[in-house]
């Protein structure tokens, strides 16, 4: 005898069309300012936001790293997006204006001025950055909106591209 199979009390799931190739892949930047330059992450990347953060400084650390903040009892190191970008960094205040925690093992965040708005472009809209040839990895790429540029980061290269420009020089013996 065949026993009766369990009555299913779960709805059923609605069938998802997968997305055409002529539909473009929406993306959403989280903006933010530093100095006088629009920066941009994906949204998916931030953990957290503050207000008001004083880093501790690093004894011997490289320009763009700017110290460790706490950040919703997280300690983070901050980079400067400046410094990651162009090279030199900003004039930050000893406490800083905003901060913007990343998700990760690295325990990363950026300083900012202030925070902006998160924005929805298409993967397509984000240009190569055709100025530094490719040669900065913190930067992915180029986003143009409401009139502005905005250099997207490139989260996961950020801390070896804040340490890149240090070369520590070996005692030979």
């Amino acid at each position: 005898m065949q026993q009766p199979e369990p009555m299913s009390t779960a709805e059923p799931e609605a069938e998802v069309a997968p997305p055409s190739a002529d539909e473009p892949l929406l993306r959403d930047l989280f903006s933010f300012s530093a100095g006088d330059a629009t920066f941009a992450v994906f949204a998916e990347d931030v953990e957290a936001t503050a207000e008001r953060g004083r880093p501790a400084k690093q004894p011997h650390a490289p320009p763009a790293v700017l110290g460790i903040v706490s950040v919703r009892g997280r300690m983070v190191t901050t980079l400067d997006p400046l410094a990651l970008t162009n090279g030199a960094g900003g004039e930050w205040p000893a406490e800083l204006p905003c901060v913007v925690a990343l998700r990760g093992d690295e325990q990363l965040a950026l300083a900012a001025d202030s925070l902006g708005e998160t924005i929805t472009i298409a993967s397509a809209d984000i240009e190569p950055n055709v100025e530094t040839g490719g040669s900065n990895q913190a930067i992915l790429g180029i986003a143009r909106h409401g009139g502005q540029e905005i250099a997207v980061l490139n989260t996961a290269n950020l801390f070896s591209a804040a340490v890149r420009r240090r070369e520590r020089r070996r005692r030979r013996f």
